[in-house]
């Protein structure tokens, strides 16, 4: 049968999602917060210690914008199926706990030759106020789906910077980050089952897609948002290359003249990049170094 190509630009019904301080704590951990100083990031991996009040990591928000009943995108091999980008903008800080009702919108789907890209934009509101809370933007890139003839899709400019980058954080990651991550909420058996990862032709599990872009955000509210939530409005990246649970990865960030937006790139050890062509957008420009 292949993909289901009527389902572009069909909105889905609301669908609600809630979240608590346990799901915002559990997020923290999985992508890596208090890894090698449990003392660090407290604002994010605890709920009570005196002096400091509990926050939310932005990157969460990918995570409150998911619908939990996906549509059916038509009959394919799931093991060929992995997160190709992902974006996001707040619209402000995500609180501790709430809920929200997601409509959800595959906006396209594009021939990539080898395999087809499909693109859905989720947004998020406030269930009580009806105020937008997350806008979302995620592609799934399946192999040996491509070649039906349809557009390519277009690329947004991206440059990578000429100069060496203005900040450089590299962020660890535990051997059983996937087993971790996976708690909140992605099950797909890629990134603990071995033999469903070598059906997709990988030698082991893989880390989620998702949580290098959790640890990605993390280096990057860290540099350029000095750990404020607030400060952090968007963020886009392309995943270009598997990363394996407990490779380090560096995190490196070329500020725009703006001051208030920045690309970058995260790379493994070995200098392949993982999370290509970054994009952020920021509420306030970050002080001097």
């Amino acid at each position: 049968m292949g993909l289901d190509h009527s389902l572009v630009g069909v909105s889905s019904e609301p669908q609600e999602r809630s979240w608590d301080s346990k799901d915002a704590l559990l997020y923290a951990v999985g992508v890596g917060a208090g890894l090698g100083d449990p003392l660090k990031e407290l604002e994010f991996t605890t709920e009570n210690c005196e002096g400091i009040e509990q926050q939310v990591l932005p990157t969460f928000a990918v995570l409150v914008a998911q619908g939990r009943s996906g549509r059916r995108l038509g009959d394919f091999n799931r093991a060929m199926l992995v997160h190709a980008e992902q974006y996001f903008e707040l619209h402000k800080p995500l609180p501790v706990q709430g809920t929200v009702r997601t409509t959800s919108t595959v906006t396209g789907i594009y021939d990539k030759g080898s395999g087809a890209l499909v693109v859905t934009e989720n947004t998020a509101v406030d269930a009580a106020t009806g105020e937008t809370l997350v806008t979302s933007r995620g592609g799934t890139f399946i192999r040996g789906e491509g070649g039906f003839g349809g557009p390519r899709g277009i690329d947004p400019p991206w440059v990578l910077p000429d100069r060496a980058p203005d900040f450089e954080v590299v962020q660890e990651t535990r051997p059983e980050q996937a087993l971790l991550y996976r708690l909140s909420g992605d099950r797909n058996p890629l990134h603990v089952d071995p033999k469903f990862a070598a059906r997709g032709g990988f030698s082991q599990p893989i880390l989620h897609g998702l949580c290098t872009y959790g640890v990605t955000g993390r280096a990057l509210l860290s540099a350029l948002c000095d750990g404020d939530p607030a400060r952090f409005r968007s963020m886009y990246g392309r995943f270009s290359r598997p990363v394996l649970p407990g490779e380090p990865l560096t995190v490196s960030i070329w500020l725009n003249d703006d001051r208030e937006s920045a690309v970058f790139q995260t790379t493994r050890k070995d200098g392949a990049v993982v999370i290509d062509r970054g994009r952020i957008t920021l509420t306030q420009a970050p002080g001097p170094r």
